[in-house]
């Protein structure tokens, strides 16, 4: 069999997350090889995601390889997956799921989002980040700060802000876990669809036998029931990372829980619930859980976020 070709992101990050999937494959037997492209959101560093528009910004380029078959597969941070894929591609597997919060990144030994005692400036790229920080935290003031992550260390130590919020995945991966301050609790910040998680993506023209290799290598089902369920919420909210949303599954045996909501952009209403069923559900559980979301004011939130858009 030919290797299998891995489509990624350039970022440091990105091309660990390859070489993750690149081992795992290769122990299943299987030769890999790498293929770095860089996306429109790595290119764009001085507009917020939400101002570029979710459908794609880190996927699009990648997809056109995978659709013109210069690669086989494509890894992605799931959480950078827009919920309805374009006609043809398709998640195949999704890798065992790192723990899947936000921390607190900084220089400052003291620095603390729980403690309050002093003023600190956090930097954040995230609407989902900047309107829990507006809630939760109204005395923090919040900085825009794109960028890969070693991009964004940078520029805290450069003096930008005191603080940057990010998820404990990427941070960990790349070794900064001496930077931690504070891990955020899930009940405050509960992350959005797929952190945590490495999810693969291909075309339909894959080869079949291919496909079942490569999945039977690298899926790991526990992960990928909780994500059915996050990604079903979702994709019933229409939603990409560009809309300040949140959903976290957790699985006991064969019941399934899933934790989620949306916040407005402002920090002023924030829409919570939780639902319970039997795991064999996760798509139904995570669909039914939005519709009370939606039913809940959500789907005002959403409107009034579609309407600044459109301004």
């Amino acid at each position: 069999m030919s290797p299998i070709r891995i489509g990624t992101r350039k970022s440091k990050l990105a091309l660990w997350q390859a070489e993750y999937v690149a081992d795992l494959l290769q122990k299943a037997g299987m030769e890999t090889e790498l293929i770095p492209l860089e996306t429109k959101g790595d290119k764009i560093l001085d507009v917020s995601i939400a101002k570029i528009g979710s459908k794609g910004v880190f996927t699009e380029e990648i997809e056109a390889a995978l659709a013109s078959g210069e690669m086989d597969i494509a890894v992605h941070s799931a959480k950078d997956m827009q919920s309805v894929l374009p006609e043809g591609f398709e998640l195949i597997a999704f890798t065992d799921r790192e723990y899947p919060g936000d921390v607190l990144v900084s220089r400052k030994k003291d620095a603390s989002l729980s403690k309050g005692e002093k003023p600190l400036t956090v930097g954040t790229s995230s609407v989902r980040r900047v309107a829990l920080l507006k809630h939760h935290f109204p005395h923090v003031k919040v900085v825009d700060m794109r960028g890969n992550l070693q991009t964004r260390i940078r520029k805290m130590d450069e003096g930008q802000c005191d603080a940057l919020i990010l998820a404990f995945a990427g941070v960990h991966r790349m070794g900064y876990d001496d930077l931690i301050t504070e891990k955020l609790p899930l009940t405050l910040f509960i992350p959005p669809v797929g952190q945590g998680c490495i999810a693969i993506e291909a075309f339909t023209h894959l080869d079949p036998e291919r496909r079942k290799k490569i999945r039977a290598a690298l899926n790991h089902l526990p992960t990928e029931t909780r994500l059915l369920a996050e990604r079903a919420f979702l994709r019933r909210l229409e939603g990409g990372c560009s809309i300040p949303a949140f959903a976290f599954a957790e699985l006991d045996g064969d019941r399934l829980c899933i934790s989620a909501g949306i916040i407005d952009p402002m920090g002023q209403k924030r829409i919570h619930r939780e639902l319970e069923g039997d795991a064999k559900n996760a798509e139904n559980l995570g669909h039914s859980l939005a519709g009370e979301i939606l039913a809940a004011g959500g789907r005002e939130i959403l409107d009034d976020i579609h309407r600044q858009k459109n301004i």
